[in-house]
């Protein structure tokens, strides 16, 4: 008898667990595959976070209020970051003004370590920005890098995508596209953006 109770509390620990660790706090399921886009239901306030241009110049994700933006979080020695930023530089040139690509370094040698990769790969139209101290990935509480957050005008997460994700391709320009018309379109285009 003792056993069996123990046993049917272990089962219902085992079953709270595993539907606490299937969703975090913004209702977002945990087990997604990586590259694919998270939708957030229902959008969540992005963190008021501070990070610095190449030259060292402070800027805040409310400079980019009004616009739809991609905030990304990589380094020059993580891989899948490596991999996946000329399919950044790709969608930022053929989505242009419709949204914009705000690449946050978290290496910590800043500039100079930045400001060479980013010659070598030729990024020209994605914006690049420093957090040495990498404050921005723990107001966002990444669990590693890359990791990419929509944010819509209101400055409201729409989504994540962990780890290298291929930009331009057909599903993920699909899915940005559906968030770009406006604010109108965003409830309606949540429901479709699941993988």
């Amino acid at each position: 008898m003792r056993g069996r109770r123990a046993a049917a509390s272990l089962v219902l620990l085992v079953m709270a667990a595993a539907g606490w660790a299937a969703e975090d706090k913004a209702g977002v399921p945990e087990r997604a595959r990586l590259g694919e886009f998270i939708p957030v239901t229902p959008p969540a306030p992005a963190p008021a976070i501070s990070f610095a241009d190449l030259s060292g110049n402070p800027v805040s994700l409310s400079d980019f209020a009004g616009k739809i933006i991609l905030v990304n979080l990589w380094a020059t020695w993580c891989e899948p970051c490596v991999r996946e930023m000329p399919s950044l530089e790709r969608m930022q040139a053929r989505l242009g003004d419709k949204i914009t690509v705000v690449a946050i370094s978290e290496d910590h040698g800043g500039s100079k370590a930045v400001e060479p990769f980013i010659g070598r790969l030729g990024l020209k139209s994605v914006k690049t920005y420093l957090d040495p101290k990498s404050a921005v990935e723990r107001a966002f509480e990444v669990q590693g890098l890359p990791t990419s957050f929509l944010i819509d005008r209101k400055g409201r997460v729409l989504g994540r995508v962990e780890g290298a994700a291929e930009w331009d391709s057909p599903k993920l320009l699909e899915t940005l596209e559906s968030f770009l018309g406006g604010d109108e379109i965003i409830k309606a285009s949540s429901r479709r953006a699941r993988p």
